[in-house]
């Protein structure tokens, strides 16, 4: 019999540790899906039955960091469709991986209260010293950015580690993924642009 622990909300909140954690898992994950061509090929596609096609690009490759995006491949109407759009930054040498952007198309924007201009506006404060200032800054945590771009980054990265482990669940892996000639396609495909290898 085996036994789950309930995840509390205390366990669910954002803390650094619990990033990098979260960052391991993800490289983990990922290392589960990527097959060793990588190193030879671009553009990969996995098919497994009961799932839409998923799709994988390496859009950068470093001795010790590579830059992909994944995602799920729809052929709607005569027209190729994307969800989600999955940037993700590898570490091989830390064994991370990081979620830089993740839109799961769900037809709504998150914002912080008062819109995008709060998380980065000053606050009118008048001729104060700066050990003032640095009060105000540390006694007023909602307007600094630090803080947003962390939580942005918590959730981002805790979706992309829920999708893997279902893209996982449905059977997708190692030997499903094979080379492809073409990279992500679609009109909701936002175009990267290509870095020119020298040979």
């Amino acid at each position: 019999m085996s036994l789950f622990r309930k995840n509390s909300s205390h366990d669910l909140q954002p803390k650094l540790k619990r990033l990098q954690a979260l960052q391991t898992e993800i490289y983990r994950q990922l290392q589960l899906l990527m097959p060793d061509e990588i190193a030879h090929y671009d553009f990969f596609q996995s098919r497994v039955h009961g799932s839409p096609l998923l799709r994988m690009d390496i859009l950068e490759r470093h001795p010790y960091t590579h830059f992909v995006r994944l995602t799920y491949q729809f052929d709607k109407n005569e027209t190729l469709e994307i969800a989600p759009d999955a940037h993700i930054r590898i570490y091989n040498d830390a064994r991370l991986a990081e979620a830089t952007s993740f839109d799961p198309v769900q037809g709504f924007n998150r914002q912080a209260p008062g819109g995008e201009k709060s998380l980065y506006a000053r606050p009118a404060v008048q001729s104060v010293s700066s050990n003032e200032y640095r009060t105000h800054l540390l006694s007023r945590p909602s307007w600094f950015p630090q803080l947003q771009i962390f939580q942005h980054s918590w959730r981002q990265n805790r979706a992309l580690d829920k999708w893997l482990g279902y893209l996982l669940h449905q059977g997708h892996n190692l030997t499903s993924m094979q080379p492809v000639s073409d990279k992500i396609s679609g009109h909701q495909a936002i175009p990267v642009k290509q870095t020119v290898r020298s040979t």
